[in-house]
C-alpha cells in the first residue's frame, strides 16, 4: 500500500471503544468515559520534545506531528476519546490574517483588527479545502494509526472567541477592544461573526469528511459576555453552527454527535441545552447536581472537575472524583476537566484522574 492510499479518509479501522459515543448520545455505558481538554499537550516530556523543534503554526500544518501529539497520551492513559491536535486560530489564518505564537506572549497578531473597514481586508470566501487541508490531512492520517483504539473529536473556535482574538491581537483579561465593537459597532461585529460562522461549518463538516467521529465548539471567551451580550453575539452563531452541519450531514445519511463549550456561561445552561448540541460541556464553577436538573435531560453533560484538583494528593483525587460522579450520574455523562490541563502537571496525576473515573464509575453502574 502506497502512502497516498494510506491516508484517504475510507477503510478506518473498526472502532473498538465506543463508551463515548455513546454517552454522548445520552446513553450509560459500562463505564463513564473519560478524556481531558489540552491531553496532548506540554505536561507530557515527550511533547515538549516534538514541540521543540519547530515554531507552533509549522507543527499544526504538519499532518505527522499533529497525528504524533495525538497519538502520545492514549499511550500513557486509558483515555476513551482522543481530539486531533490543533489549534482555534488556523481559522482567522485561513481568513487571510497572520497569527505568531510567540513564546512567553502566547498567540499574537501582527496586524489585528482595529475598525469596521478592516474587515475588507479578509478573505470573504474560504476554500477551507484548500486553506486547511492540513487540519484535514492530520485526522485522516491519526484516524488511521489510532487503530480503532478509541474515537477521534475534531473541533473549532466559537465566532465570538475568534472574533475576541482578531480584534484584540491576542490574549486579554478585559476583551475591552472586542467588547468595544458590540457596543459601538454592532452591526459590524454581526458581519464580522457571521462570516466566521460560514468559515466554521464548512470547517467542521471538512473535518467529518476527513474522518471525525465527534464535534467540540470551544466558546473560550463566553464568560466575558453579560447574559444579554452572549445572547445576542453568540447564542444565535452557536445554534446556527450546530444546525447547519446537522442539516448537511443528515443529507449524506451521516450523524455526529457534537459538543458546545461555553466556558464561564453558567447563566445561559437552559439556552445551551436547547441549541441542537448533544452534549454541553461545563466549567468547574458549575454544580453537577445543578446543571442536571437546569438542562432537564435533554442532552449530555461534559466536565467538570477543576483542572487544579490535579496538584492534589493522588487519594484526595480520587475523592473528588467520586463526588463529582455522585453529582452527574452514570448516564449521558463524559467525564473531564473544566479546562484544560495546565503544562506543570504531573502526568501521574492524570492518570490517578483517569484510573477513579473508571473505577469509581464500573462500581456504581455495577450497583444501580
Amino acid at each position: 500500500m502506497s502512502k497516498n492510499d494510506v491516508i484517504l479518509p475510507k477503510d478506518f479501522p473498526e472502532l473498538k471503544n465506543d463508551t463515548f459515543l455513546r454517552a454522548a448520545r445520552g446513553e450509560e455505558p459500562e463505564h463513564v468515559p473519560v478524556w481531558c481538554m489540552r491531553q496532548a499537550g506540554r505536561y507530557l516530556p515527550e511533547f515538549r520534545e516534538i514541540r521543540a523543534k519547530k515554531d507552533f503554526f509549522d507543527t499544526c500544518r504538519s499532518p505527522e506531528d499533529c497525528c504524533e501529539l495525538t497519538l502520545q497520551p492514549l499511550r500513557r492513559f486509558p483515555f476513551d476519546a482522543s481530539i486531533i491536535f490543533s489549534d482555534i486560530l488556523v481559522i482567522p489564518q485561513a481568513m487571510g490574517m497572520d497569527v505568531q505564537m510567540l513564546t512567553g506572549k502566547g498567540p499574537t497578531f501582527t496586524d489585528p483588527l482595529k475598525e469596521p473597514e478592516d474587515l475588507q481586508r479578509l478573505k470573504a470566501n474560504v476554500d477551507v479545502n484548500k486553506e486547511l487541508d492540513y487540519v484535514f490531512k492530520a485526522i485522516t492520517l491519526t484516524r488511521h494509526k489510532i487503530e480503532g483504539k478509541v474515537p477521534l473529536i475534531g473541533f473549532t473556535g466559537a465566532p465570538w472567541t475568534l472574533m475576541s482574538y482578531m480584534i484584540e491581537g491576542g490574549g486579554s483579561t478585559t476583551h475591552s477592544k472586542a467588547k468595544r465593537w458590540l457596543y459601538r459597532h454592532p452591526e459590524s461585529s454581526h458581519m464580522l461573526l457571521k462570516m466566521l460562522t460560514d468559515v466554521i461549518v464548512e470547517y467542521l463538516l471538512g473535518q467529518v469528511a476527513a474522518g471525525a467521529q465527534a464535534l467540540q465548539v470551544f466558546e473560550s471567551h463566553a464568560g466575558i459576555l453579560g447574559p444579554v451580550e452572549f445572547k445576542e453575539f453568540s447564542l444565535p452563531y452557536l445554534r446556527d453552527i450546530a444546525r447547519r452541519v446537522k442539516d448537511r450531514l443528515k443529507e449524506k445519511g451521516q450523524d455526529v454527535p457534537m459538543i458546545v463549550f461555553a466556558k464561564d456561561a453558567h447563566y445561559a445552561l437552559e439556552e445551551l441545552s436547547a441549541s441542537h448540541y448533544e452534549v454541553v460541556g461545563l466549567d468547574w464553577t458549575i454544580d453537577p447536581r445543578s446543571a442536571r436538573e437546569r438542562t432537564g435531560g435533554k442532552v449530555s453533560l461534559q466536565g467538570n472537575m477543576d483542572p487544579c484538583a490535579l496538584y492534589a494528593p493522588k487519594e484526595l483525587i480520587s475523592d473528588i472524583v467520586k463526588k463529582m460522579l455522585e453529582g452527574f450520574g452514570t448516564r449521558g455523562y463524559i467525564a473531564n476537566l473544566g479546562h484544560g490541563l495546565y503544562p506543570d502537571m504531573d502526568p501521574e496525576n492524570v492518570a490517578a484522574f483517569v484510573d477513579a473515573v473508571h473505577r469509581h464509575s464500573k462500581l456504581a453502574v455495577k450497583q444501580a
